[in-house]
């Protein structure tokens, strides 16, 4: 949900240095649509965004032979609320001090990170 250029753009070229040819990724206009499809397929959907009764990235433990979905938002407008009420929960990180705002790369590392270590430290469990 936001302003994201879509490969193939020389700016992604550039900074993702070959990564755009390896990752699967696929571009849709219609998020809510596709937030829809996702839990169909049984996929838990989470949007990341500071909610009421959002979830803790801290607490946050993925299930076993779970499949998960996360949507971030605009750095200035966030998940659009019709998405944020359609998906599964909301994930937050957790922040401290008197701004509440991390840049959107920033938060897709960190979510990224968060949830790969989780699963790497718990491996025997999945």
């Amino acid at each position: 949900c936001g302003i994201t250029a879509t490969p193939p753009h020389r700016e992604i070229q550039k900074t993702a240095l070959g990564a755009d040819e390896t990752v699967t990724w696929e571009h849709v206009e219609d998020v809510l649509s596709l937030v829809k499809k996702l839990q169909l397929e049984g996929v838990i959907v989470a949007a990341v965004e500071q909610v009421e009764n959002s979830v803790s990235l801290l607490s946050f433990e993925p299930v076993k032979n779970q499949k998960y979905a996360f949507v971030f938002g605009n750095e200035v407008f966030g998940v659009n609320q019709t998405v944020v009420e359609q998906t599964d929960f909301c994930l937050e990180i957790p922040q401290y001090g008197t701004k509440h705002s991390l840049n959107i790369s920033v938060t897709a590392g960190v979510v990224a990170w968060d949830f790969v270590s989780k699963i790497l430290k718990n491996r025997n469990n999945f």
